[in-house]
């Protein structure tokens, strides 16, 4: 019996699920969907790893075929989750990971109504925005950029309400542990992840929020 999983993974710029991700795939054989981009690589970026590298017209010619589960265009920019490679781990029996914002994950949950959504929550944005500030170091981002990231994480979070589960990243072993248990768990229909669902999170959601 074919019991993959398609799971949407979805957290505020900053939040760590970058970090949360690695620790999954060490232990669990999960295929990371990689997005499509017409935008140029950045310094250090590779094609295949950290986006697909398209042009515009290969893009679009992606478009009129279908061939996205989803796809929005930012900054004069395309970016897209490809169906092909998601479709072909899942048939096989691979359990496939995407990580996306909100808007592109309510679009692939049109489509994949048995896909496990799940939101990563900051403890608070006061957390939030002292981890994007020392990213910022390092990064070289201005003040204005990391308000603005700030701005789009409100709006993602007032999201989270919508999701199947709701997890926080403070202390990142509890982090990691969480997680596991919520992969595992969310492959045998949830049980034992009532703690987790949104419903039952949303006070913590309404806490964070509360500060933004």
């Amino acid at each position: 019996m074919n019991n993959a999983k398609l799971f949407i993974i979805s957290a505020p710029s900053g939040c760590g699920k970058g970090t949360l991700i690695k620790e999954l795939m060490k232990q669990f054989d999960v295929f990371l969907s990689i997005s499509c981009t017409t935008r140029k690589p950045r310094e250090g970026e590779i094609d295949g790893k950290d986006y697909n590298f398209l042009t515009v017209e290969a893009f679009e010619e992606l478009i009129k075929n279908d061939g996205f589960l989803e796809y929005a265009k930012f900054s004069s920019n395309y970016y897209g989750t490809p169906k092909a490679a998601v479709d072909e781990n899942l048939d096989s029996g691979r359990d496939v990971l995407l990580e996306i914002e909100p808007q592109g994950a309510f679009q692939v949950k049109q489509k994949c109504k048995d896909a496990v959504m799940l939101f990563i929550l900051p403890p608070s944005i006061d957390s939030l925005n002292r981890r994007l500030h020392r990213r910022a170091e390092q990064s070289g981002e201005t003040e204005e950029m990391i308000q603005k990231r700030l701005a789009t994480a409100k709006g993602d979070i007032e999201r989270a309400y919508e999701y199947d589960y709701v997890m926080i990243n403070g202390d990142l072993d509890l982090a990691i542990s969480d997680l596991k248990k919520i992969f595992i768990n969310a492959k045998n229909g949830g049980e034992g992840l009532n703690d987790f669902s949104a419903k039952n999170m949303k006070d913590r959601i309404d806490e964070v929020l509360k500060n933004a």
